[in-house]
């Protein structure tokens, strides 16, 4: 019988990679550099961690120096094995790795279309199957990662690429506590903040914001989330730019919830410099 193709709705919220359990074939459909280091990064070290074996799935002459930087040393332990996507049997993967005492492996590589066609092509969905089958069959101690530029896909190819995974994978958030959840934006670079800023989470958003942007002359606050805000967490927002090193870095405050847009006004702070507040759509 053949597999089921339909494994998510386009469109689904991304799972944050760190929630990421054996069984799981998940895509990320990155931005920029800076989205796929984050998630690619805590991929990578969280099976470091739990000591699985990690796989780099390469295509043809594409080179994964990148890794060297921040993980040569597991590449030289053997804890993290390149290997060239077309000659590699994932199954045969699997066995060695529990073989050698692995709890659980961990599979990611970047999608060359010249290889492995483009979505929506018999050649892309064939791959994904057998990447799917691996993963997915009874007892599988696997879980893998598929990376895509966005930028090279039009919109019907990555609703493709969506469809022929369990879902999509984003970056971690900073801060969660279960009243407020940070998660970290990358284009433009910024935070999506959701749930409330009240007196018990106002340490942790003066953290993320001191910490967020990377050195940015914009800082992106998306706050279309947000179901309450006091005062002083308001007033942090506000002044989010006094936080930063970087000089006369610009705070653009989207989609502020009605309440907050009329404190705004009250308090006098609809003017203050540095601060841009984006009109709600």
């Amino acid at each position: 019988m053949a597999p089921e193709k339909v494994r998510s709705r386009p469109g689904e919220p991304a799972r944050p990679v760190g929630e990421m359990r054996p069984g799981d074939h998940l895509c990320l459909t990155y931005v920029n550099d800076e989205e796929r280091h984050a998630v690619l990064t805590a991929f990578l070290n969280d099976g470091l961690r739990a000591g699985h074996a990690l796989v780099y799935l390469v295509d043809g002459g594409a080179a994964a120096g990148h890794l060297r930087a921040g993980f040569g040393a597991a590449l030289d332990d053997g804890r993290l094995t390149v290997l060239p996507t077309a000659e590699t049997d994932l199954d045969t993967v699997l066995e060695s790795a529990l073989a050698h005492g692995h709890p659980g492996v961990r599979i990611t590589g970047e999608a060359c279309p010249s290889l492995r066609g483009w979505p929506g092509t018999e050649r892309f969905a064939s791959f994904e199957e057998a990447v799917h089958r691996a993963v997915t069959r009874p007892g599988s101690p696997a879980m893998a990662l598929c990376q895509f530029d966005r930028r090279w896909f039009a919109a019907e190819h990555l609703r493709e690429v969506e469809r022929h995974h369990g879902g999509r994978a984003g970056a971690d958030a900073v801060f969660d506590d279960g009243v407020l959840t940070i998660v970290p934006l990358f284009a433009p670079p910024g935070l999506r903040l959701s749930g409330a800023i009240d007196e018990s989470t106002l340490p942790g958003l003066v953290e993320a914001l001191r910490d967020a942007g990377d050195g940015s002359a914009h800082l992106c606050l998306d706050l279309s989330r947000l179901d309450f805000c006091d005062l002083d967490g308001l007033r942090t927002l506000i002044r989010a730019n006094e936080l930063s090193t970087v000089l006369d870095r610009q705070v653009i405050l989207r989609s502020m919830p009605g309440c907050m847009e009329l404190m705004m006004r009250v308090c006098g702070w609809d003017t203050a410099p540095g601060i841009v507040a984006e009109a709600t759509a």
